[in-house]
């Protein structure tokens, strides 16, 4: 084979892992995330969506535990105040976050700053690593951690 097809297969090759999100490493994930209620455009994130946005790091955060042993952590996410922006929340009073299985929690705006939605780990996938608290959290690093809901599916935006 010549090397302009050597070229032109790799380029098609990398095509097709963009195309299909493998490229990111992200897990292949059935999941999404809503933005809800006092929003001028309520959205819906899938997984992917949300794997191929900007991604932040939380490194060193203490994870106040109401039962157990405190431990500090590293997350990485998607800016939770990037997501409110993109649906039009402007100012809100509380979001309440909700849970796959029902669990849900008001939180004070005051305790959302540095908040992400969580899909890494100390630097793994949470799908991966920890499935039955994945595959994304919401981590609030300036609140105890029962209020770092794992399986959110939905921020209702509260005025």
């Amino acid at each position: 084979m010549n090397r302009k097809r050597w070229v032109l297969l790799l380029l098609g090759i990398a095509a097709l892992l963009i195309l299909t999100g493998c490229g990111s490493g992200a897990p292949d994930v059935d999941w999404e995330l809503s933005i809800t209620g006092d929003v001028s455009q309520p959205l819906t994130y899938s997984f992917t969506d949300l794997a191929v946005m900007e991604q932040v790091d939380l490194s060193g955060i203490m994870m106040e535990k109401s039962t157990g042993e405190d431990e500090v952590t590293s997350w990485s996410g998607v800016p939770l105040e990037m997501l409110l922006s993109e649906a039009g929340a402007g100012d809100f009073a509380t979001l309440t976050a909700l849970a796959a299985d029902g669990y849900a929690i008001e939180i004070p705006a005051g305790e959302t700053s540095d908040a992400i939605i969580a899909l890494k780990d100390n630097g793994e996938w949470i799908a991966d690593v920890t499935p039955d608290k994945g595959p994304i959290r919401l981590v609030t690093p300036a609140t105890p951690a029962n209020r770092w809901v794992f399986q959110v599916i939905e921020i209702q935006v509260n005025k």
